[in-house]
């Protein structure tokens, strides 16, 4: 199967919708988009740079990023701290050699999407659509969570930035 036989053009075209057509398109953009972030040498996977980020910004407290956080403390990247007032908390906060491997992957990420943006010729056009999008994002979060009666702490990439 082509990749566009994958994204639904070519012969299946007539089988869609153009929403449709156009929806699966997208989604097959952002996965190819998520795939070549997985390639670029960072040193870390995507999963242990989010992670770190987040730690970077405040600690992470979620127990579904045990296997991940057992990773990152034993390759010295992080630590685990007792929350001050609720030892049931155990905050995951950077180690100087995580902070080390963020400023490395955020290099080798600039890279790369300077790279692809520069090949667009639209770089300033697709990093407004981007940053479009993660506002839906969060909106569309708030809105759910908020019928569902929860709260989420922002996880916006400028309180992720701050460490």
């Amino acid at each position: 199967m082509t990749e566009n036989q994958a994204a639904g053009t070519g012969d299946q075209a007539g089988q869609h919708g153009p929403e449709e057509l156009r929806a699966s398109q997208a989604v097959m953009i952002l996965l190819r988009l998520f795939r070549a972030l997985e390639r670029v040498d960072t040193g870390l996977t995507p999963q242990q740079y989010r992670i770190l980020k987040l730690a970077g910004a405040g600690g992470e407290r979620s127990a579904k990023l045990t296997a991940t956080a057992d990773g990152l403390v034993a390759a010295g990247y992080a630590r685990r701290d007792a929350e001050p007032g609720d030892r049931r908390v155990v905050r995951l906060c950077l180690t100087t050699a995580g902070h080390d491997a963020v400023r490395r992957a955020e290099a080798a990420y600039a890279r790369w999407l300077d790279q692809l943006l520069a090949a667009t010729g639209h770089e300033d056009e697709v990093l407004h659509a981007l940053d479009e999008l993660n506002q839906a994002m969060d909106e569309v979060r708030r809105t759910r969570l908020a019928a569902s009666g929860c709260a989420e702490p922002d996880r916006s990439p400028e309180r992720a930035g701050t460490a």
